[in-house]
């Protein structure tokens, strides 16, 4: 795919984009070779699937759900990073890197900690109240159905307006919704691929620290900053008043929604406790945090190298031809990534990269249906249905994931124009809106006995209440293009999202503590899964290895309380 683009540029002298004669030999189309190799891999993904299907006996709740909460280490940390990586990244991150530079790299690493925090601190809490969704762990901590039955209708709804929609994106290079099967493939492995390709084709470090602030597009509105790329391009702390990405936000507001992702999130969690010990879950929180550190270099950087090779495409900045170039006149920055695959990479490897991507969406999407279905099935459903086989639970979580698809699919035209075109921003500011409430409520219930449900049920409702207000006033209002002036509203000219996320978790928790002090205390059977976890953070951790007929195993005092909640410590 070529457009013809004039070279002279409006107020800049800067030399022409090389996106105008991409290099001989390569091209924006798969050769054969290209769709052999796509069509074998997706035989090998089929076969993997198939088995994994029988060896964990999917015809059952636990098989299906929990993956026969039978996995080791190192399948778990690959699952929960496979599981992180999808389109968020291939296509968002990468494009968050061609418009805006490295800044949004602080979500991925945020993302290192949280993930530690679930095996050593939450993955426990879990386990000792026997749950398999974080809505269930809740009823079980507070009581009454209501907090339980609003929060899996919000997770759902997250689900739906920030993840699926994402991934279900049509794109020229990425026609993934045909490729749904299962698979456990982690594509960092093969992404890092492109960045050495694309820094020969830029001429090394230096040329790309020095080329992607020459990267400004030919044609652009005259007088006004559009094309332009950022002075704090290569700065992940930022300016806290004028910038995107305001320090204090990334430090503190980042952080609440994403302890909500990686502590609580059905999608996260449930691959968790699909491991068959708590060790084992721990090995695969560590795994996973290491492998958080490829993002950077194996997607965000190609993507702004993108930008620099094909600046008129990539950074087009003049809304009819953003529109002839990828349908969306805001932006196309979220091309960056395949674009780079397709023109850069010979016959063979371009399929094989292709393979590698749409793979990632594959895990993604696969996981999010998978989570969002057990939210669906276990906490909804049931609650009206108490007496349902296991194959009317099977079949309704089936069913259910066609009506995601159909739902997030009519959502897509809002995701394009939201955010300036940049869809990993999108996901992180609707994040910001609907999730700080939750973190908070689930902080308190895990650490503060006197949290009941009166408290976390007002400081829910009226926490999503606000953030509700504040999202739909960013439809309402979206930001202003570079040439436009900005006149929204003070609340959203003023108060960046990450500064929001702060003022929100401190009204729910204000909420949370003055409503649960006003109203009377939970009862001893509500805070006895907090008990046992203190019982088990004083058990010495060799007993946690030994056989459960050991017997100092037996003589441990939560022997009893363990055994009946949870097959993890069984043993190593």
């Amino acid at each position: 795919m070529t457009f013809d683009l004039p070279v002279e540029r409006q107020g800049t002298s800067v030399p022409p984009s090389p996106s105008t004669s991409p290099s001989p030999g390569h091209g924006s189309t798969l050769d054969t070779v290209d769709i052999v190799v796509l069509v074998i891999y997706f035989l090998l993904v089929l076969g993997v699937g198939l088995w994994s299907m029988w060896r964990t006996k999917r015809s059952t709740v636990d098989g299906y759900f929990l993956a026969g909460k039978n996995m080791t280490w190192w399948p778990v940390g690959a699952s929960l990073f496979a599981s992180n990586i999808g389109s968020g990244h291939f296509i968002g991150l990468a494009g968050s890197g061609a418009a805006a530079g490295i800044g949004a790299i602080a979500y991925e690493w945020n993302g290192m900690m949280m993930v530690l925090l679930l095996g050593w601190l939450f993955l426990p809490i879990y386990i000792a109240s026997g749950v398999t969704t974080m809505p269930e762990y809740l009823q079980r901590r507070f009581g009454g159905r209501r907090t339980q039955l609003f929060i899996a209708i919000l997770s759902l709804f997250i689900y739906i307006f920030t993840k699926i929609s994402l991934a279900l994106q049509w794109n020229i290079y990425l026609a993934v919704v045909l490729f749904q099967f299962p698979t456990l493939y982690d594509p960092a492995d093969l992404t890092i691929l492109s960045l050495c390709v694309g820094f020969v084709e830029v001429g090394g470090w230096n040329a790309f620290m020095e080329g992607y602030g020459k990267a400004i597009p030919s044609i652009r509105v005259p007088n006004s900053t559009c094309g332009i790329p950022r002075e704090d391009a290569f700065h992940i702390f930022r300016d806290p008043v004028t910038s995107d990405l305001p320090w204090p936000g990334v430090i503190v507001g980042m952080s609440i929604p994403s302890m909500w992702y990686w502590c609580s999130d059905q999608v996260i969690v449930q691959r968790s406790l699909a491991a068959k010990t708590l060790t084992h879950a721990k090995g695969g929180s560590l795994l996973a945090a290491y492998l958080k550190v490829l993002p950077f270099f194996a997607i965000m950087i190609p993507g702004m190298i993108s930008r620099i090779l094909y600046t008129d495409e990539v950074a087009c900045a003049e809304p009819e031809v953003c529109r002839e170039i990828c349908g969306n006149p805001v932006g196309c920055s979220d091309i960056a990534y395949a674009k780079l695959v397709m023109e850069l990479l010979p016959a063979g490897l371009r399929g094989l990269m292709m393979a590698v991507m749409i793979a990632a969406l594959m895990s993604s999407l696969t996981s999010i249906f998978n989570s969002a279905s057990t939210i669906f099935t276990m906490d909804l459903w049931k609650s009206f249905r108490s007496r349902a086989s296991e194959w009317e639970l099977m079949i309704v979580g089936r069913v259910f994931v066609l009506v995601l698809v159909v739902v997030s699919v009519l959502w897509i035209p809002v995701v394009q124009a939201s955010q300036g075109g940049q869809l990993f921003i999108y996901i992180q500011s609707i994040s910001t809106y609907l999730q700080p409430p939750v973190s908070i409520i689930f902080l308190m219930g895990c650490f503060w006995k006197r949290t009941n449900e009166k408290g976390a049920f007002w400081g829910l409702a009226i926490g999503l209440v606000v953030g509700c207000i504040r999202m739909l006033l960013d439809f309402i209002y979206p930001a202003p293009l570079c040439y436009e002036e900005d006149d929204r509203p003070a609340v959203l000219k003023y108060v960046h999202y990450l500064y929001f996320s702060m003022l929100l978790s401190f009204i729910t928790l204000v909420v949370v503590v003055v409503v649960s002090l006003a109203t009377e205390e939970p009862k001893p059977e509500q805070v006895k899964p907090l008990l046992t976890f203190k019982k088990m953070k004083m058990i010495p951790l060799r007993f946690l290895h030994l056989n459960k007929r050991s017997v100092l195993w037996r003589k441990s005092p939560v022997y009893n309380s363990l055994l009946m909640q949870t097959s993890s410590f069984a043993s190593l």
